[in-house]
């Protein structure tokens, strides 16, 4: 049975008839073209296609497109600047080596920007269990945390600078 959302996606609002059954990462990838969002496990446990939904990164994979009704949805092509430039995360995960095939970096970058949004100042453990959702073939974590603890620690100076 089809269902009509609307959606804000990447700032940009969208009307929709979506499928009851159809999950939030079908329409973002198949029919929006947003390829950022990764089709991996399909069962909420490989973190690729992690998108936020109203501040909240969420496994599109397993969310309902219907569920999204009247939220806003950010993925990683939302992130770019005005002029097309990358945002901060990204140019640190590319400055610490955070990326290797590439696959589950926009999950992780999209839950950098989650862990960002709290405002709180993380340290290395707790940053590896808000992480624990996405798996990498690719690298030991590392240099994912790297990036993660810069991340923290870059935002955390601008944020609590005394005037």
């Amino acid at each position: 049975m089809l269902r009509i959302i609307h959606i804000k996606v990447n700032g940009r609002e969208q009307e929709l008839a979506v499928d009851e059954r159809e999950s939030l990462l079908d329409v973002l990838r198949n029919r929006l073209g947003l390829t950022s969002v990764k089709k991996g496990c399909e069962v909420g446990e490989c973190g690729a296609c992690t998108v936020l939904v109203d501040g909240e990164a969420i496994d599109s994979c397993i969310y309902l497109a219907m569920w999204a009704d009247r939220k806003s949805v950010l993925t990683v092509e939302g992130l770019k600047g005005p002029d097309g430039e990358l945002s901060p995360i990204q140019k640190i995960f590319i400055e610490e080596a955070a990326v290797q095939c590439g696959f589950c970096t926009p999950g992780l970058i999209m839950s950098a920007v989650e862990i960002v949004g709290t405002g709180k100042k993380y340290d290395r453990q707790e940053l590896r269990k808000l992480i624990s959702g996405h798996l990498c073939r690719c690298t030991g974590y590392e240099k994912i945390l790297d990036a993660m603890e810069r991340i923290v620690e870059e935002v955390y100076q601008v944020s609590h600078r005394t005037e």
